[in-house]
């Protein structure tokens, strides 16, 4: 963290203060799949492009470097794979910003652990980013054992289960009209009624563990596995330092086993997204 020079906004410099912080306590927890590093980017998906693999060589130019402050990525996402290309084609392009220096390491999201495999036959796949949470659980079936097998780091997007976990998505009357969670099932009508109900249980075991209900999400999934970094997202330094302040919590065994049954594939109710965006993912499903 000595690289990044702190010149931005009081929020970018004090994020990447409390982020060193969490480095200084766990060394290597982050390690290069930091999505907040200042060097790390991801692919822009360009649908129904056939050039996808050329595009991903064009995506690192100077200009975008230099925009980055950096001379080199850390790391590169394959952002949601484009089923039309071969992902070794994709990869392989990847591959190549690597061995020219413009890369670390490569990334992918939202991958079964079959194609994970793939990818990862043609090139080291240093990290997986997937949702994974209490309320979504499609990572165990098989892409966590996966990750962990060939040294993959697995990154959880929305461990907050997108605000719910949290317990400020109560009514979805009051979210803004252009809120992806509008589009959600879990957030729609009697989903978002039974998924509700939830909350009174999950509530009690953040109070008697004396932490927000958001840090017992974290908790929790810090639990899981030390291959697992979850990502949150934090509008305010309060936010950002609540959830840094879920690395302290220490759940028991009891306490893990009672958010497990309370909380599952098999209670929430609603698919997390809906019939146009799932066709969209290659991650396994529950039967």
């Amino acid at each position: 963290w000595h690289r990044v020079a702190l010149t931005g906004t009081p929020v970018e410099n004090r994020l990447i203060e409390l982020w060193s912080i969490m480095e200084f306590l766990n060394p290597g927890y982050l390690g290069p799949a930091s999505k907040f590093r200042r060097s790390v980017a991801r692919p822009i998906e360009q649908r129904r492009d056939p050039r996808k693999a050329e595009k991903l060589r064009q995506m690192i130019q100077p200009f975008v470097l230099r925009r980055l402050k950096t001379d080199v990525i850390d790391l590169y996402y394959l952002h949601r794979w484009d089923r039309r290309v071969p992902i070794d084609e994709s990869i392989g392009a990847l591959k190549e910003l690597v061995e020219a220096g413009k890369i670390k390491e490569i990334g992918v999201s939202e991958v079964s652990a079959k194609l994970l495999l793939e990818a990862h036959q043609k090139h080291s796949i240093s990290a997986l980013q997937s949702e994974y949470s209490l309320w979504t659980r499609n990572a165990e079936i098989k892409v966590l054992d996966t990750c962990k097998s060939i040294g993959s780091a697995f990154v959880a997007f929305s461990p907050l289960g997108r605000g719910f976990l949290t317990g400020s998505v109560r009514d979805s009357s009051k979210l803004v009209a252009n809120d992806l969670r509008l589009t959600m099932p879990r957030f729609q009508g009697k989903n978002l009624t039974a998924n509700l109900r939830l909350l009174d249980g999950y509530t009690n075991i953040a109070r008697e563990n004396n932490c927000s209900m958001a840090q017992l999400s974290l908790a929790w999934l810090l639990a899981q596995s030390d291959h697992i970094i979850p990502i949150p997202g934090a509008t305010t330094l309060q936010h950002l330092e609540e959830n840094v302040g879920a690395m302290k919590i220490e759940l028991s065994n009891t306490t893990l086993d009672r958010l497990n049954a309370l909380i599952n594939q098999n209670t929430v109710s609603g698919p997390r997204y809906g019939p146009n965006v799932q066709q969209e993912l290659n991650t396994e499903e529950f039967a």
